[in-house]
């Protein structure tokens, strides 16, 4: 839940990437596969809560949840619904729009969300009183750091390591984006991308997401277990291309 970038591709495709920073217990090791009003939906499952962080379906849909909105909070649960089963809610309604509308976020610990839906891409945090939406622009890459794990001077300092790393390239690769997700950082295993807070909090996962034409691809690092899980799911009504 805690560090994502993402990256355009041409042809409304993308490239989006999540590291999991967690205590090491609610670390899945496998992807679930599951339908949800009528959509095929790929994701890891929280151990724990049963949700998760990041969840595909073959509508090209994309849910992908962070803790935390602009700062760190304060936690005062219990909570209404965890965040985990409300990226698995999204899915039951027909679109953004409507989930926003309609969806009781009243209750829930604050959080970022990242949504792709249909090519558009959506920032949306909750603080715990209000909605904060922001539409991104999709031809543009982006970071995100989770507040309650990373004060604002280290979300500062690993936008610099994103925008070093995209100054070196022109175009957007699967194994390079992953190389920055396994390696960005300074050394400091508090605060690297890959994290391990004396193995309380940890970078337990990175998931790799592309958007082709025709699929979404989801690739799942299970660190703990050195393994990695792969699905691909085909999108409705669009016509799979050449990989």
């Amino acid at each position: 839940m805690c560090t994502v970038t993402y990256l355009p591709l041409e042809g409304a495709n993308y490239l989006l990437t999540s590291n999991r920073d967690e205590a090491p217990a609610r670390s899945p090791q496998n992807i679930t596969r599951q339908r949800i009003a009528g959509q095929e939906l790929a994701f890891p499952r929280d151990e724990a809560a049963g949700g998760t962080w990041i969840a595909i379906s073959n509508s090209n849909r994309l849910a992908c949840i962070l803790n935390g909105a602009f700062e760190k909070h304060e936690r005062r649960p219990p909570y209404r619904r965890s965040r985990g089963l409300m990226a698995l809610d999204f899915f039951e309604h027909p679109s953004v729009e409507n989930f926003l509308e309609n969806y009781i976020f009243e209750g829930m610990e604050p959080f970022t969300m990242i949504i792709l839906e249909h090519g558009k891409l959506l920032e949306f945090r909750w603080d715990e009183e209000q909605q904060h939406r922001k539409w991104l622009d999709s031809r543009k890459p982006y970071i995100w750091s989770s507040s309650p794990l990373y004060p604002p001077e280290v979300r500062n300092k690993r936008e610099h390591w994103f925008a070093d790393w995209l100054q070196e390239r022109q175009h957007f690769l699967r194994k390079d984006i992953l190389d920055f997700h396994f390696n960005a950082g300074e050394g400091d295993p508090w605060n690297d991308v890959v994290m391990n807070r004396g193995d309380v909090v940890r970078t337990v996962s990175v998931t790799s997401i592309v958007k082709e034409s025709g699929i979404i691809d989801m690739e799942y690092y299970d660190l703990l277990n050195e393994q990695m899980k792969h699905e691909k799911i085909n999108l409705r009504g669009e016509v799979v291309g050449s990989r």
